[in-house]
Parts: C-alpha cells; structure tokens; sequence
C-alpha cells in the first residue's frame, strides 16, 4: 500500500531565504475556493485587509475587525495547503502597545493556523515588530503607501515623489528589516525608490505598484480578474470574469423565464 503523499507548505523563514532568488508570487484570497484555486500557483496568499471592501463593501480597509479577519483567515487555510498564508492584522489592533499586537496576533495564529501576520508601519512600528518576532511571531511588513493611515496622508497617494519622502520610507524599510520583518511589502511607491530599496534591505521586498526589481509581487485577486468596477493604474487585467458572470447570469435569468431550465437532465424522476 502506498503512503500518502505529503506536501509541505512554505514557511516564513523559506520565503525570507528567497531574496534575490526566484522571484516571489503572491496574492490575495479571501475565502476556501479561492484560497484552492491559487494555491497551487503561488508562494504566499495574503488574507489582506482589502477584504472590507472587496467582500464588505466598506469604503475603506479600516472597518476590518479582528474577528473578520480571523473568519476569513480560517477560510484561506481550509482551501491553502502549499502556500504561506500571512492574515492581516487590522487597523487597532496592534497600534497601541507591543504587549497589544501581541495579543492580537497570537490569537490571529492560534484561530487561523496561519503562517505569519502582516501589519503597517514603518521606524514607528520597528519596536513591535522586535517584539512579535522575538515571541514566535514571524511579521510580513508593509511600508510606502500604507492603506491604514489613508487619513494621515490624504488618501491612497503614490509616495516618495520628494527626497523627504524618499529617505522616510528607505529609513522605515531599513527599521523593519532591522527588527526582524521576514518580508516587506512596498506599496504605491515610485520605481526608482522601490529598486533602491529591494537593494539596501536584507528582506525580500514584494511590491504592488512598485517596481519589476522587487523580489516579488503580489496583487488584490478580485482586481486580476477583472471583478472589480475599478482597480489601480498598476494592477494588470488577467481575465474579464466580471464580464463572464454578468452573462452567465444573465442567461439563466432568461432561461428560467422561458422555463428552459431545469430541462430533462437537471430533475429526479420517480424510481421505477
């Protein structure tokens, strides 16, 4: 008889040795179908915050609560079983204190099984990432344009147009690292300051409206597939399945109209 096979799914620390190496594919997912789908494909799935607004209809990522994102996490890792799976951790929950993000990120990897945590921040936030990953909490960091602090900066604005901006987001993904930040994440960041940092930092650095010279990438899957209405200038169409849907429906909105469907096949009969 032969034994099962057994797949091993990738770890922080593998992830972190892949710097300069094969370049990291990531995306998001936010329920098991998904999570399935893309599984076999990808190095790591994000349970991003995103999902408040691509499955919540929320106007914005902070409406994301702890317990939101412990459901859908469990989701991911229901249909995950190769890649890494970092959940965000939600606006509130981790900003206050170390002893804070502690709490709320061993209860997101107690409830979830995920791999990691990924939470915003830059120099401000290098104590507490110190602090996790000292405690066995291994932190995807995320620097340039960060989506919880949209209030702060005005909105989702592209960074580091100025040399102000450029040396504060290199210094905030220089304190990351240096903490102990498996990855880092670079956000809606001009090309040449994404590069120079994917250069200067020990930590892979995955970009999204970044630069090709990140170590890897990762986009909002709703966005790649054409879901969603709008989507940003660096997110590249791979299918128009919103199109697809809206026809598919459409047709069986007809067809059960016309009394088309349910035809011969799709009914039980009685047993003879």
């Amino acid at each position: 008889m032969s034994s099962p096979i057994r797949t091993t799914r990738l770890t922080a620390p593998a992830l972190r040795s892949r710097k300069g190496a094969t370049p990291i594919v990531a995306i998001t997912a936010y329920n098991t179908i998904m999570a399935r789908l893309v599984d076999p494909h990808v190095d790591c799935i994000l349970v991003g915050d995103s999902l408040a607004m691509v499955e919540h209809g929320m106007g914005s990522t902070l409406g994301a609560s702890l317990e939101l994102m412990i459901a859908h996490g469990r989701a991911v890792m229901a249909g995950a079983s190769k890649a890494l799976v970092v959940v965000d951790m939600p606006f509130g929950s981790y900003e206050a204190s170390p002893a804070d993000a502690f709490r709320a990120a061993a209860r997101l990897m107690a409830d979830t099984g995920c791999g990691a945590v990924k939470l915003e921040g830059g120099t401000g936030m290098a104590e507490t990432i110190e602090f996790l990953a000292e405690r066995g909490i291994p932190v995807m960091a995320h620097v340039g344009l960060t989506p919880q602090s949209m209030n702060a900066l005005g909105g989702f604005r592209t960074q580091g147009h100025d040399e102000a901006g450029r040396d504060r987001i290199l210094a905030d993904a220089r304190a990351v690292c240096d903490a102990g930040a498996f990855s880092v994440v670079l956000e809606g960041i001009v090309e040449p300051l994404a590069e120079a940092i994917t250069r200067d930092i020990a930590a892979p650095t995955i970009g999204i409206g970044a630069a090709a010279a990140c170590d890897g990438q990762i986009l909002v899957l709703e966005d790649m597939l054409g879901l969603t209405e709008k989507a940003p200038r660096f997110v590249k169409r791979y299918a128009a399945l919103g199109e697809a849907v809206d026809r598919a429906v459409s047709n069986y909105a007809d067809e059960v109209r016309a009394r088309d469907f349910p035809g011969p096949e799709h009914v039980y009969r009685p047993r003879a």
